[in-house]
Formats: structure tokens, C-alpha cells, sequence
């Protein structure tokens, strides 16, 4: 395949023809998600929990069989034939490295990524292999496999050397490779919520701290330029791809921004165009949405801003809607995603969406409730639900767990009489801490002891139900995606 370049504003093959990249990310593949992969708590910690329950054997073959089976050829002809020609790869560093064996790698996490990327390669689709969960962590939240709350990253010498040490090996390893877009260095940073201080330091009131991040952004630019010259390196904007104003000036050749767009009108609940609901909405709730003001909320994003003051692409790397809301929404939220991606085709922006499969949430492709996979694990389901383990769930009615969440802010906000704690975000802090994290790892063991009688022979065919074939298909939001690809098709 042709090496990609940034020329200007554009990116472009080697003869100078302009690409948009337009695509979606496989969440859930090699950086497990709770939503996506219907489990609770952080990768890491179900994979120790399942190990003392099933054993170290039984536990690897097991969650092996799902990644094999959650992504493939199949999957890969599926997304080139509805005109995409991009996939994102989220990677978590714990499948290529462990922390008792820093900067030595593990050929079993290479063998499953080139397999991927050898695959598209076949068929046309270029990879950007995204760092979503590093060293450290880089954010606080569990989309980082991070089960503590704090980030450790950005203060710690030592996993700043094995970031850059790992994106060496990276280069080392794809330089040259054309079916590689290029290296988006790492998902969501926020650098300056080091201790978890949520709810003092969100938001409105968040500090960037943009010589840390420049710093590293750069040192590790530099580090993959002396090995690697040539890919598009992808660099995201402080606070979870929100904040782009402190960042430097583009400082090298082939650098791409990249920011992130969810938007309440993509959540609900709530009509759209209208009102989201600013009870339960995640995002900019409590105004009303239509395309004009998805174009304003874009157009004013500091990361476009960048992209135009600096003359440089942009690809939007995330956003999406929800699906799993009340049933007569849908049709709402498949709304906003076709204004949406509307919006970004009239800018230009390159874009990939939010994510390509799951148990049901905001996948392109679902789980077939009735597989085998999904009735197994519907205990667990009516778990999250009563407990609202799921971070990315809270737009959905009835959480009664959250609402004792919210009586226990008041309570500590009444105690400590600190009028610069928000509220808000008090809860969510919380919610995060005693439901995502520590109530989603109470769960852990349950889940794995659905498999605990189950020979490897019977493993292998639960995890059949990650397969294309015996996946449904999203057909409303893939006839969105093929109003926006029919250019490429």
C-alpha cells in the first residue's frame, strides 16, 4: 500500500493524491472495555480475577479466544465494503510488555497486531495504531485499563522512558510498512489530574499543563523520527482531546491533530433536534441541539481552531452515538450522527468512529442477544444495570445505585464545606471509585466462574458469538456510514 504524507492541510499518497481517512476504531480488541466487551471493572483486573478462578491456562485461552474471534478478515472485508478505508487500533501496552519486565517485549502481542494489520494490508485498509492504554496511565479513567484512579504517567521518569521505548520498538518494527496511516502516540491524555482530583480540577476549572505535555509530545516525535522518518504521527490535545490552545506549533513533518467529538446529541435522552436531558446527558446537556449547533460546537473546538490557525489536517479519532437507550430514540441519535459526520465531510476532517463492535451499546456490529456469549453473561448485564458499574452509562433511567452515589456527595460536600467542589463532578468522581472500580471488580470473580466448567472445546465456541457471522448489524447507522464513504466506494 501507498505511504501516506501530510502536504499542508492534506494528507496524501506518495503521488500526491489526496486521502480523507474515513473509517471507525476496534475498541475491544487488544484494550478491553466494560461496555464493549460486556465485563466490569479494568482488563487487567478481570484477567487476574478469571486466572485465580479458571486458572493461568484456562484464563489465557479463554480471553485469546475472544480477541481472535472479536476481530478478523471477515470484519475487515465487512468495514471496506461499506467504503471506509481506515481502521484505528486501540492498544493496550500490558498485551506487549509487562511492568516486571519493562522495555522487553512479548512476540505474542506482535502476532496478533501484524495478523490484523497483514489482513488489511490484503484488503486495502490502512491502520493507525493508537496507544490507548500506556505506562502509567495517562488518565484516570478505565478506558485506560486504570483501576486506581490516579496517573501516574506524567510524573514518573520511568514510564516516560519505556513510552518512548515502546514507540521505538513500534517503528523498528512498521517503518516502511504503507498499510500503516500512523502512529496516534496516545488516546485522551489529561495531565494535570495526577491524583484523581476530580472534582476540584475538571472542566472549567482544569490547569493544562502544556510545557509536561509538549515535552513528552516531542522527546517521543523525536525518538520515533530517528528510527522511523516517514509515518504520520496522530497527537492529541490535553483533556481527553479537548484543549489545543497551549499545544506547540506543529514541530516536525508528517504530524496530524487529532481531537475527540461526543456530543449530548449523540446520548440523549431526549429528542433530536431538541432538548438532551441535562439530568442524565453526559455531555453539554440542558440546550438544544440541531445540526446548526453541531457545527458551532465543532467549529468552536479549540483542536479545529489548531487545524486552521496552523494549516494542518484534523481527523476527529472519536465520537459516536448511543443505542441502547429507549427504544423509540434511536432514530434520534442516528440523527445526530448523520448531521455529524455531515459536518465533519464539509470541513474535511479526516474521521473514524466510535466503536465498530460491542454487546449493544454504540456498536456498528452487536452481539446477537440470543448467542450463546450474551445469554451466558446476562447475569452480569442485570449487574451493571442495578449497580450502574458502566461509567458509559449513565444516560440510561433507573440507576438507583447512582442516586445513593449522589446522597453521598451531598454528604461530604455539607461536611467539608468547600464551595469550589462541584457537584456534579463529585459524583462522578464516586461513581467512578465505588462503582466502576471497586464494585465493578466484586463483580469479576461471578463472570469468570460463568466459565469455570467448560472445557477449552466449549470456551472456543461461547466466543464464536464475537464473530462476524453471528453479529447483527447496526443497518440504520450503516446506511449513515454509506451515505458518507459513497465517494470511496
Amino acid at each position: 500500500m501507498n505511504m501516506l504524507k501530510v502536504n499542508k492541510n492534506k494528507i496524501t499518497d506518495s503521488e500526491g493524491n489526496s486521502i480523507q481517512l474515513r473509517g471507525t476504531c476496534i475498541g475491544g480488541w487488544m484494550n478491553m472495555e466494560d461496555f464493549i466487551n460486556g465485563y466490569t471493572g479494568s482488563e487487567h483486573g478481570l484477567r487476574h480475577a478469571a486466572a485465580e478462578v479458571l486458572g493461568k491456562g484456562k484464563a489465557e485461552f479463554l480471553f485469546e479466544r475472544m480477541q481472535y474471534y472479536f476481530f478478523g478478515e471477515e470484519d475487515i472485508k465487512f468495514i471496506k465494503s461499506w467504503g471506509a478505508n481506515t481502521v484505528r487500533l486501540p492498544l493496550n501496552y500490558r498485551h506487549f510488555e509487562d511492568d516486571e519486565m519493562p522495555f522487553t517485549y512479548k512476540e505474542s502481542g506482535f502476532q496478533h497486531l501484524d495478523r490484523i494489520i497483514n489482513l488489511c494490508e490484503k484488503h486495502g485498509l490502512y491502520v493507525i495504531l493508537d496507544l490507548h492504554a500506556v505506562q502509567g496511565y495517562q488518565n484516570t479513567h478505565w478506558h485506560s485499563d486504570n483501576d486506581i484512579r490516579h496517573s501516574f504517567f506524567w510524573h514518573d521518569k520511568t514510564y516516560q522512558d519505556r513510552f518512548v521505548a515502546f514507540w521505538e520498538e513500534f517503528a523498528r518494527r512498521y517503518k516502511g510498512r504503507g498499510v500503516v496511516a500512523g502512529y496516534n502516540l496516545m488516546n485522551e491524555p489529561c495531565v494535570n489530574t495526577p491524583h484523581g482530583d476530580y472534582p476540584h480540577t475538571f472542566f472549567s476549572n482544569y490547569k493544562p499543563d502544556w510545557e509536561r505535555i509538549n515535552r513528552i509530545y516531542k522527546r517521543t516525535v523525536e525518538a520515533i523520527r530517528r528510527i522511523d522518518p516517514d509515518h504520520i504521527i496522530f497527537l492529541e490535545g490535553d483533556l481527553y482531546s479537548k484543549l489545543f490552545e497551549g499545544l506547540e506549533a506543529p514541530f516536525a513533518d508528517n504530524l496530524v491533530y487529532s481531537s475527540h467529538n461526543y456530543t449530548a446529541a449523540g446520548f440523549g435522552p431526549g429528542p433530536y433536534p431538541g432538548v438532551a436531558d441535562a439530568k442524565t446527558a453526559r455531555i453539554d446537556s440542558g440546550v438544544y441541539w440541531d445540526k446548526a449547533k453541531l457545527s458551532q460546537v465543532f467549529y468552536d473546538h479549540q483542536g479545529t481552531k489548531f487545524a486552521e490557525k496552523h494549516n494542518v489536517p484534523l481527523w476527529v479519532g472519536e465520537f459516536g452515538s448511543v443505542y441502547n437507550g429507549p427504544a423509540d430514540e434511536v432514530g434520534y441519535r442516528l440523527a445526530a450522527m448523520d448531521d455529524q459526520l455531515s459536518v465533519f465531510e464539509e470541513f474535511g476532517a479526516h474521521w473514524t468512529t466510535w466503536t465498530y463492535k460491542d454487546v449493544g451499546v454504540m456498536g456498528l456490529a452487536t452481539l446477537d442477544l440470543e448467542s450463546e456469549y450474551m445469554q451466558r453473561i446476562s447475569s452480569i448485564i442485570r449487574m451493571k444495570h442495578r449497580l450502574n458499574t458502566d461509567d458509559w452509562m449513565i444516560w440510561l433511567p433507573g440507576f438507583e445505585a447512582r442516586e445513593s452515589i449522589d446522597k453521598l456527595a451531598s454528604h461530604l460536600e455539607e461536611v467539608i464545606e468547600d464551595p469550589d467542589i462541584d457537584h456534579r463532578y463529585n459524583v462522578a468522581a464516586l461513581s467512578q471509585s465505588i462503582l466502576t472500580v471497586y464494585t465493578g471488580a466484586l463483580i469479576q470473580p461471578a463472570y469468570a466462574k460463568i466459565f469455570k466448567d467448560l472445557n477449552e472445546e466449549q470456551i472456543d465456541k461461547v466466543m464464536q458469538s464475537f464473530a462476524f457471522n453471528n453479529c447483527k448489524i447496526n443497518e440504520g447507522l450503516l446506511k449513515i456510514l454509506k451515505k458518507h464513504t459513497k465517494s470511496q466506494i
